[in-house]
This record gives structure tokens, C-alpha cells and sequence, in this order.
């Protein structure tokens, strides 16, 4: 079945249930930016394979609406389907609701699974409506009539994360939640996303690709926390250790009857853009709601001690496979084929040699020349290039490793550049070196210092639709809230231990696309008698491209960063290296 015939199938479905407009978002049940294949509705109706996006379909038109990141992508892969690309973050482009506002009668019904939307999206949505008084229908999933092969919730074991890695005990960390509970009035916590669960708990699965998460959620009591999972899931030696610190384990699905079963005497905590609609109807009319950012979210974006040194060393066994593969493609391009995926098999094999090693923490993205302008490529056999001597290789990779998660980006210079590829490839390092270097009292947050990468690409009329930076998890998601660098205004303030990523590129259609990013730590610098004053720390370890930097082109502040920098990752790299990687890092890491 193409995508217009599913489409149109949807049409005659929504007709049948009186339905006007269906909504299909990227969400699974527990509000995933990454998820497992069950929940990839959004893909199968429309075609669009990116992370991100919405897809609207009405009884006349459709839209997708996407973000910056996936624009060109989302243009070819749209095209045959009937799908209306909406340019989300352009100015006046409306959202999914004001457009459904706009195009819908008077009374119209809006439907979609109200499973994969959170609390907070369907009241904004139903404030939205309330003008025009078209309502919303949440209780019938139609993708799940027509798509007949929808694959299974996964049911991949979980296993334990040790404290060795993790520095806190389930226990402790238990602990911890339940006072901030006590402090908002609360005697029971709803707990619906996976990196929180499996970090609150000290377990890990394989359920999203990539993300070492289980499908399950969690209910914190006062005295006994609830984990609801399929029971296949946990293996025996799992069980007993979870249930022998008041853990107790119940079915997946008996969630819902869990909430309709608390009282009037009860009060449940929850986070309103992490819980989704369906289960929030759950809860007993007569037990007391209240919405508050989830506890876990700030606890586990500050590392403790023992995360940080884990993942210091972690960093340095990823630099070490970077150095490695940068030094092959380098030595063998021209020399042997390498594609695209081919490369990123090399990369991988070389990460492969770490025993701690558990898999890569996102799908990489190597793209050569124009086809790194889309920030989220995927390569396929059908449309890869094949790399030669002359222009650039993104590389955007990370790793999930026992002792931490890496997200690393290199643009590698493979022979002849031009002009304006070595101005752009320096334009991004100033945006990179600007917001590594600042010095900034605390309080502040990721949208009061994004500016600071953009400014030298803006100096040049420049600039690219996505943000800055995002937190990491810790053998979990790559990309891990609250903290970020965005021009999104947010109120989440920098502390001490929080890991950020700092990745500024500059992105041409049809021509090239170049990214350079790193992890930094968030660490104290000095007090003052005008406040406490914090700093980042670089924690990726790997050479930036010298080939492809028009040195004049750079203050003499910013080559002693560089300078800086290259001695520290020969410092941290070089003993793990032979004497032939070694002297290729010497010279990859020389001063300007």
C-alpha cells in the first residue's frame, strides 16, 4: 500500500467515526524523541523517516509540519505523497492547531490516539479550538485499524546498570525523590519517561534503538515504588534484586486500573509534557493532581562524581576510535572505495574495540559534500556517494558505553577545498571556540549564551535552524533535558555537572555541510562579590581538522584556544595510540 492509498484509507476511516481532521504526532506512549517501531505511525502514514514531525490529515489536504533539521529531507521524501511540507520554525508559518483553526468548520472533530500526545498538547490544543468550539476525540487510535504488520511493543530483557558506573544506588536516588515529593505534597509520583525510569532505577534495556531504555512505567510511593512492565522483560536474578529494595513489579497494561484505583486521600505528581493524556484520564476524579516538572529530570542532568570520571574515561576511549578512523580515511581515501557507509562501518568497528562498548547512541550521520546539508542524513546504498580527494566529510557519531554516552561531530577535510568551504569551516569553529571560552555568572542559561555561536556566522549573513547545543545522558539518550543552548527562551539555569553539547554549523543547500561539535562540562570558575561565576570544559578528545581552517581569519585568542585544546586531546590520546598513530596525532595537533 503507497502512501496515498493510506492516506485515503485514513480519510474513509475518519469519515466513518465522524471525524473532520487526525492527528499524528512522533510520540510513543511515554513521550519519546526516539522510538520503538510500534509507535512509528508518523512514518508509515506519511513516508517522512526523520525524528521529527507532525503530520495532519484533513477530508481535502494534508500537511507535515518539521523543524529546521529536516527541511530538505523532508522536501524529497514528501514528494508523490500529497503532504504539504509546513516550514515549522518560519516566520508565519501557523502551527498544526492555528492551521486547523483556520481550515475547519464551525463544531468540526478533531481525532487522533490521545496514547501519544502529552497533557499539556491537548489542553494547549483545546484552548486553541475552544473559539470555533470544535472538538477533540482522543480515544480511538485509526492507524492501528489499517496498519496491518504494525510491529509488537518490544519485549527485549532489561539488565542492571551498576553503581560502579551509575555512583547512586536505586535506593538513594529513591530517596532523594521522595523528599521532593513530600515537599510538593505528594504521595505518589507518576513517572511515564523511559531515560528517567531506567536512570531512577539503575536498570537499562533495548527497546528504542540506540537508547538503552525499556518500555515500562513507574509509580513512587511512599514506602514502595511501582515498576509496570511486561514480565517477560525481567529475568529472574533482575526481579529479586529489585524486589528486595521494595521494588514491586506489575503488568505493563494494569497502570491504568493502578491511577482509577487511588482515593480522595491521595495526591499524585506528575509532569504534564511527559505524561500522556490517556493515562492523565486514568487518574480517580476524586484523587488530587498535581502537575510539576518531573523530579528525576534535574537529578539526572547533574552528574555525580563518580558519572563524571566514568565518563572522562569514556571519552577517551571514543577519541581514541576518532583519531583512528580520521587517520584511515584520510591515509585510504583515493587509495580503496569508501562511501558513506562504508566509513560509518569503519568508525563503528573501531568504537567495537572498547569492551565497554554497548552500541552507537544514534544512527550516524556521514555525509559527503551537499549531502551533509541536511543535518540528519542517513546514508542508503541508493543514494550514497562514494568519497573522493577533495571536499568535506561530516561526520556527526556517538557511543553508548557502560561508563557513558558520546556525541561527537567532525568535519574532515579530504583534499582540495574552496574558498568558501575553508571561510565556512572557520566561521563554525569561532561560533564553536566563542561559547566554549565565556565566562558567565550563574543563573544564566542555554538561550542567554546561544548567541555567542551564532554571532561570527551572522557576521557573514549565515545561519543555521536548529539549536546549539543539548544535554547528554549517561548510558542513556544523547539527547537529555532540561539544559540546551537555543534561541528558544528557557528558564533552566547552567550548574555545576551538567554535560552540554556545543555543535554551531553552517549548512548550504546543494553544496556542503559543516558541523564541528564537542561535550563540555559545566564547572565553577570563581566567586565573586557580584556572584558565582561558571565555566565549560571541554571533554571530547579529538583533533579539529587543521586542513580546512583559513588561519587569517582567526584572532591570536582564538589559535591559542586551539593550541590549547590540540595539546590537551594529544595529552589525554596519544598513550593509547601505536608510534604511527601517535606521530599522525602529533602532527594533527600541531600549534598555529
Amino acid at each position: 500500500m503507497n502512501i496515498k492509498s493510506r492516506i485515503e484509507n485514513l480519510r474513509e476511516l475518519m469519515k466513518e467515526n465522524k471525524m473532520d481532521a487526525y492527528i499524528v504526532p512522533s510520540f510513543d506512549a511515554h513521550q519519546s524523541e526516539y522510538v520503538a517501531e510500534h509507535w512509528k505511525g508518523r512514518r508509515w502514514i506519511s513516508g517522512f523517516t526523520g525524528s521529527a514531525g507532525t503530520v495532519v490529515i484533513t477530508l481535502e489536504d494534508a500537511g507535515l509540519w518539521t523543524d529546521g533539521r529536516y527541511y530538505i529531507q523532508a522536501e524529497r521524501e514528501l514528494q508523490g505523497s500529497g503532504i504539504r511540507l509546513f516550514r515549522m520554525v518560519d516566520p508565519g508559518v501557523p502551527s498544526y492547531t492555528q492551521w486547523l483553526n483556520d481550515v475547519l468548520k464551525e463544531g468540526s472533530t478533531v481525532g487522533f490516539d490521545g496514547s501519544v500526545f502529552s497533557v499539556n498538547t491537548v489542553k494547549n490544543m483545546e484552548k486553541e479550538f475552544k473559539g470555533k468550539e470544535i472538538k477533540v476525540s482522543m480515544d480511538k487510535d485509526l492507524l492501528n485499524e489499517l496498519w496491518k504488520d504494525r510491529p509488537q511493543i518490544p519485549k527485549g530483557s532489561i539488565f542492571v546498570h551498576e553503581v560502579k558506573y551509575a555512583g547512586k544506588s536505586r535506593t538513594e536516588k529513591l530517596q532523594e525523590v521522595r523528599e521532593k515529593m513530600k515537599k510538593q505534597g505528594a504521595n505518589y509520583y507518576l513517572l511515564s519517561s523511559l531515560d528517567d525510569i531506567a536512570w531512577l532505577l539503575n536498570i537499562r534495556g533495548n527497546d528504542v534503538v540506540n537508547n538503552p531504555v525499556a518500555i515500562a512505567y513507574v509509580i513512587v510511593g511512599e514506602d514502595i515504588c511501582y515498576l509496570f512492565i511486561n514480565p517477560s522483560k525481567v529475568p529472574q536474578e533482575v526481579k529479586k534484586e529489585l524486589e528486595a529494595e521494595g521494588i514491586q513489579l506489575k503488568g505493563y497494561n494494569e497502570i491504568q486500573n493502578f491511577l482509577q484505583g487511588l482515593t480522595a486521600k491521595d495526591a499524585v505528581i506528575f509532569d504534564a509534557n511527559k505524561t500522556n493524556a490517556g493515562l492523565y484520564n486514568s487518574i480517580n476524579s476524586g484523587a488530587e493532581k498535581i502537575e510539576f516538572s518531573n523530579i528525576t529530570t534535574k537529578l539526572k542532568a547533574i552528574k555525580n562524581e563518580a558519572e563524571i570520571e566514568n565518563l572522562r574515561q569514556c571519552q577517551i576511549s571514543d577519541g581514541v576510535a576518532m583519531v583512528k578512523f580520521i587517520k584511515w580515511l584520510k591515509s585510504n581515501v583515493g587509495k580503496e572505495e569508501i562511501t558513506e557507509i562504508s566509513a560509518e562501518e569503519k568508525l563503528e568497528a573501531f568504537r567495537k574495540q572498547d569492551p565497554l562498548f554497548a552500541g552507537v547512541s544514534f544512527d550516524t550521520i556521514a555525509g559527503y559534500k551537499d549531502h551533509a546539508a541536511m543535518m540528519h542524513y542517513k546514508a542508503n546504498k541508493e543514494n550514497q556517494y562514494a568519497l573522493k580527494n577533495e571536499g568535506f566529510f561530516l561526520v556527526d557519531s556517538g557511543g553508548q558505553y557502560f561508563n557513558g554516552t558520546t556525541d561527537i561531530t567532525r568535519t574532515i577535510a579530504l583534499g582540495k577545498l574552496t574558498e568558501e568551504e575553508k571561510r565556512d569551516f572557520t566561521l563554525v569553529l569561532k561560533g564553536y571556540i566563542a561559547l566554549d571560552s565565556v565566562k558567565f555568572l550563574h543563573g544564566a542559561t542555554g538561550s542567554n549564551l546561544d548567541v555567542l555561536a551564532r554571532q561570527p556566522i551572522w557576521e557573514y549573513g549565515l545561519d543555521y535552524k536548529c539549536g546549539t547545543g543539548h544535554g547528554v545522558g549517561f548510558f542513556l539518550n544523547v539527547h537529555e533535558g532540561p539544559q540546551g543552548f537555543s534561541k528558544v527562551p528557557n528558564n533552566v539555569s547552567l550548574e555545576k555537572g551538567m554535560v552540554i553539547t556545543n555543535e554551531p554549523g553552517i549548512y548550504i543547500e546543494g553544496k556542503h555541510g559543516i558541523r564541528t561539535e564537542n561535550m563540555m562540562l559545566v564547572i565553577e570558575d570563581e566567586k565573586t562579590e557580584f556572584g558565582d561565576f561558571m565555566k565549560f570544559e571541554a571533554i571530547t578528545y579529538c583533533p579539529i581538522d587543521l586542513d580546512g581552517i583559513n588561519e587569517e581569519m582567526l584572532t591570536e585568542k582564538e589559535k591559542q584556544w586551539l593550541n590549547n585544546y590540540h595539546k590537551e586531546v594529544y595529552t589525554k590520546l596519544s598513550s593509547y595510540l601505536n608510534e604511527e598513530e601517535k606521530a599522525w596525532l602529533k602532527e594533527n595537533t600541531r600549534a598555529l
